[in-house]
């Protein structure tokens, strides 16, 4: 009988031809299947041999040592296909993964600033610099719409209406919306078009977008993205960032202070209700955080 090395081995062997799997992937799934090997030999036992309930017990193993649930599915993944891939072989009479179901993964919470750590954000650049002034008139744009970082700096002209403090969105899908810009934005940028763009274009020809680079052309979002991570090590944020994090303070900022959960629904264009509800918890998780803190019985 082979070992279970030359199983796994063959198995791995089998699956790079036929599906063409990443050699991480395959790394993966070998690690995975040599751990329930070693712990199945500790119960005198193999690979091929194994029942369901000696499985189910290896599961409840890892999760009792403190293995993630995402670490758990992604072994009982593998599990299922390797079972599958025995039982098309004809190695063995049943799949013993058959009734194990995935345990449900909850969506992460997104990362999010308080609205200490924002101000310290938004006046992090240095707006005597037309650079900085430029930066300024971004982060303030994007915390007041909770526009996407690619909705910011694809940004044209004729998207904006400062007198009226709304800009035009094109969103995924090409979906089209209006978002207030609030005062403060309206101030920043009505600076930036006044004392900046113009300095930052001078003899670079002609760019439609409103964000400007050194060169005259239109911002990246890596490059604002870049930004982003510089001023925040500056204003000494410790969290860890995404891309996404001004939009998500946004959305957890006006839900914080009453706002209606279908409006910032509209504010952000998501096509799903379920996709903002996420916000709700972490205005849940802010709100539970503090009375911990502060209550006497917290």
């Amino acid at each position: 009988m082979a070992s279970d090395i030359d199983i796994i081995e063959s198995f791995l062997d089998a699956l790079w031809s036929e599906r063409g799997l990443s050699n991480n992937t395959l790394a993966a799934y070998g690690r995975d299947l040599k751990a329930l090997s070693i712990w199945l030999v500790s119960k005198q036992n193999n690979l091929l041999s194994a029942n369901h309930s000696l499985l189910l017990e290896y599961i409840a193993n890892r999760i009792n040592k403190g293995s993630k649930t995402t670490s758990v599915a992604r072994v009982i993944s593998t599990l299922r296909r390797f079972y599958r891939y025995q039982l098309r072989e004809r190695n063995i009479e049943e799949d013993p993964t058959a009734l194990i179901e995935l345990p449900k993964l909850g969506k992460p919470l997104p990362s999010t600033l308080t609205e200490t750590e924002i101000e310290l954000l938004l006046n992090a650049p240095l707006i005597e610099d037309p650079l900085g002034l430029r930066d300024r008139a971004m982060l303030e744009l994007i915390y007041a719409t909770g526009l996407r970082v690619s909705e910011l700096v694809s940004l044209r002209y004729n998207q904006l209406s400062l007198q009226q403090g709304v800009v035009r969105v094109i969103g995924k899908g090409n979906k089209e919306r209006l978002v207030p810009m609030g005062d403060e934005a309206v101030i920043w940028i009505t600076k930036y078009l006044a004392e900046s763009r113009g300095d930052l274009m001078t003899g670079k020809g002609v760019c439609d977008q409103l964000f400007v680079t050194r060169r005259g052309s239109g911002m990246t979002r890596q490059a604002f993205w870049y930004l982003i991570k510089r001023y925040a090590q500056q204003s000494g944020i410790k969290q860890k960032l995404s891309p996404h994090t001004l939009r998500h303070a946004f959305a957890t900022h006006l839900l914080n202070h009453g706002a209606d959960l279908r409006v910032v629904q509209l504010l952000l264009g998501h096509s799903d209700l379920s996709t903002t509800q996420i916000y709700t918890h972490v205005a849940k998780a802010r709100l539970q955080s503090i009375h911990q803190k502060h209550h006497p019985r917290g």
